[in-house]
């Protein structure tokens, strides 16, 4: 599906103009030790080609998509707990939230998404990585 896709890489694709969520993409760098994680912005052909997929109402999923081509497409909570179980100790302990029904986790989550742009603020347009960071990023 998506070219450019190691097929042991996992794709988080984010809400680019975020700040809460480009937040989250630098922390997600700094402990990604097993590189494990490749980044585009919800914004770009890559995300818009994959919301397309799935058929995604972007008004209600909007800010973190994980997607690999072995497991399909996770969203929300579950999305953000398989990139914090991935990211190693302590961080990895978040899974414990599994127990959770997705339904709890979804609408503590929602109302976070809901929110971010009042609470953390948005940028005119999407980040644009550095040249280190390149490699990481789809177009």
């Amino acid at each position: 599906m998506i070219k450019n896709l190691p097929k042991h890489k996992q794709l988080i694709l984010f809400d680019g103009v975020c700040n809460l969520c480009n937040s989250s993409i630098n922390y997600v760098i700094k402990y990604d030790k097993n590189d494990v994680f490749m980044l585009a912005p919800l914004q770009s052909e890559v995300g818009k080609s994959i919301i397309k997929k799935y058929n995604l109402d972007t008004s209600k999923t909007d800010s973190i998509l994980l997607y690999s081509e072995e497991k399909g497409l996770k969203i929300k909570s579950s999305a953000a707990l398989a990139i914090a179980s991935r990211l190693g100790f302590p961080r990895s302990l978040l899974i414990a939230f599994y127990i959770v029904p997705p339904f709890i986790r979804n609408l503590v989550y929602n109302y976070i998404a809901k929110n971010r742009y009042k609470w953390y603020g948005k940028k005119d347009a999407c980040m644009i990585p550095t040249p280190e960071l390149k490699a990481k990023f789809l177009e």
